[in-house]
């Protein structure tokens, strides 16, 4: 029985207590189950009693009661004892807690997954680097934590699609043109341009594309070194992402909303709207109207476009696009963002309590032995990549909230020790692969037998029920936008299994022993915890090694 059949057990326990006129109270559509604290008190809880006892008007361990004795009589409810104020723990049986372990290996990927968000459409937008460097360790954290968001919400049912914002408009691309130019020419860098190294590889790459760079006027030289070093960085910046095992739907040009005319129309429609005013020569959106601290100016006196003006035009991108839902995920140093990115909503006419989600995260710095490889006094993601490897760099990064800052240490991010909690999950998987492969050559096979009634070791209960625990720690994650409770489930998990390992035993203990339904029933349960090891490492973007 998984915990889904369960609460669908609680809900007609529920409804045959209104039928028999125990109860008048609306019975919910979902009820959630939970593992209790200690598995002393059963395999799973629930406070439902406690939820709607008032609304029935009567007392919670009455209500609980009621529903222990239905529940009960239920097939594969071995116990259901009230406790406390009106909590309901329940116990099942050996085999139709064990049935679950079937059920996870025929799921396979699909283990884990759930609709709790179906019917939702959301533009999931991170990164957005500006495309006049590469990728850095502040680009790094957003990278990890937005693509393992966007695996979330997608097993969760939404329909997401992951979106980076390139800044590619604006006066810094013509220094970076103006740089690279300095680069290939041997002159100083202008005033207000990008002196790092990779500028050198940049002008180099222009040149190769473009010898006759030199001949042209000055302005013209600019503009050519700026449209193709431009291109270059852009691509290195993707490939290093897909190193990284992080991967977009859209990529959106700040300038086709310049060149297309999308800011100038931005600024009619919200006019439109009531919003927009003039002042000293100036166009303004009255975002204080909700709640932002000061009015923005959208074109300036002298006709150009602020950045504001693009956000805005960007906003109403989305929306033309089909986007009811759109997150942002923003760095540090971004929070004066949110109250503006929220009025534009506003402006707009939207709700910006439901259509726009605004996430900050903290700093990371990285220490060890490494760090001096810099370049412009950044630390690239290609240098964390080449150092600590994406594996170790992606789960430590979604290991923890986004909004703590982080202090890592490289080389124990490295680490091959079960004091690393990748190397500890990881090597779980390989072991349960290791269980597998070894099982098979003694002639163990999942095909021969099953019988869930047999898996009553107390380590194999525990099992179950973390098994049992995924798809909501997946639900809870995508809706909270917290990945790292995957991070911390998979750890447990792994625990709960190397317990396990330690205890029972999937192979002949030798040669003479003969092969069981127990052997096979354990081989069951060996191969779904690595299915679910599998199904949440790839959520977080993170590989399940077969061998360590």
């Amino acid at each position: 029985m998984t915990p889904e059949q369960l609460a669908e057990a609680i809900i007609a326990a529920l409804d045959q207590a209104v039928a028999a006129g125990d109860v008048t109270v609306e019975v919910p559509r979902e009820v959630r189950v939970e593992r209790p604290r200690s598995r002393e008190h059963g395999d799973w809880s629930t406070n439902v009693a406690l939820q709607l006892a008032k609304k029935a008007g009567v007392a919670p361990r009455d209500l609980a009661t009621n529903l222990a004795a239905r529940l009960g009589a239920v097939p594969g409810i071995a116990a259901v004892d009230v406790a406390g104020p009106g909590f309901l723990n329940i116990t099942l049986d050996a085999a139709s807690a064990g049935e679950l372990a079937r059920l996870i290996v025929e799921e396979g990927t699909a283990y884990g997954t759930n609709t709790t968000l179906a019917g939702r459409v959301i533009n999931l937008e991170f990164v957005s680097a500006n495309p006049t460097g590469p990728l850095h360790i502040g680009h790094t954290r957003w990278a990890a934590l937005g693509d393992a968001i966007h695996r979330l919400l997608t097993a969760s049912g939404a329909e997401v699609t992951a979106e980076h914002y390139t800044n590619d408009a604006g006066n810094q691309m013509d220094l970076l043109g103006a740089s690279i130019v300095a680069r290939a020419t041997g002159g100083p860098v202008p005033e207000g341009g990008y002196p790092g190294e990779y500028v050198v590889g940049l002008a180099e790459a222009v040149l190769a594309e473009r010898p006759d760079l030199l001949d042209l006027p000055a302005e013209e030289r600019v503009a050519v070194a700026r449209d193709v070093g431009y291109q270059h960085q852009v691509a290195q910046n993707q490939q290093t992402l897909t190193d990284f095992n992080v991967h977009f739907d859209v990529w959106f040009s700040e300038r086709t909303l310049h060149d297309s005319g999308a800011v100038e129309q931005a600024v009619e429609r919200l006019r439109e709207q009531g919003h927009v005013f003039e002042h000293e020569g100036a166009i303004w959106l009255r975002t204080t109207d909700f709640g932002d601290d000061r009015d923005r100016v959208m074109i300036r006196a002298n006709g150009v476009p602020t950045y504001f003006a693009a956000d805005a035009a960007y906003y109403l991108s989305k929306k033309d696009r089909g986007f009811p839902e759109k997150i942002y995920l923003l760095g540090a140093d971004h929070h004066g963002y949110i109250g503006r990115l929220k009025a534009i909503a506003a402006c707009a006419g939207d709700d910006p309590e439901v259509n726009i989600e605004v996430l900050i995260g903290q700093l990371v710095t990285i220490a060890g032995s490494r760090m001096g490889r810099r370049r412009g006094n950044a630390l690239l993601l290609t240098e964390l990549l080449e150092w600590i490897g994406s594996d170790p760099l992606r789960y430590s990064l979604a290991r923890y909230p986004a909004d703590s800052p982080l202090d890592l240490d490289g080389e124990e991010m490295r680490r091959r020790s079960n004091d690393n909690p990748v190397y500890y999950v990881q090597y779980a998987h390989a072991r349960t692969a290791n269980v597998a492969r070894l099982a098979g050559e003694d002639g163990v096979s999942r095909a021969d037998g099953f019988d869930p009634s047999l898996l009553g070791h107390e380590t194999e209960s525990t099992l179950l029920a973390a098994l049992g625990d995924f798809p909501r720690v997946v639900a809870q994650a995508a809706s909270l936008r917290e990945p790292h409770r995957v991070a911390r489930y998979l750890e447990s998990l792994s625990a709960a299994f190397h317990k396990w390992y330690d205890e029972c035993r999937v192979r002949p203990m030798d040669a003479d022993e003969e092969i069981t339904d127990l052997h096979r029933t354990r081989l069951w349960l060996n191969d779904a915890t690595r299915q679910v090891l599998a199904n949440g490492l790839d959520l977080l973007g993170v590989s399940a090694p077969e061998r360590m």
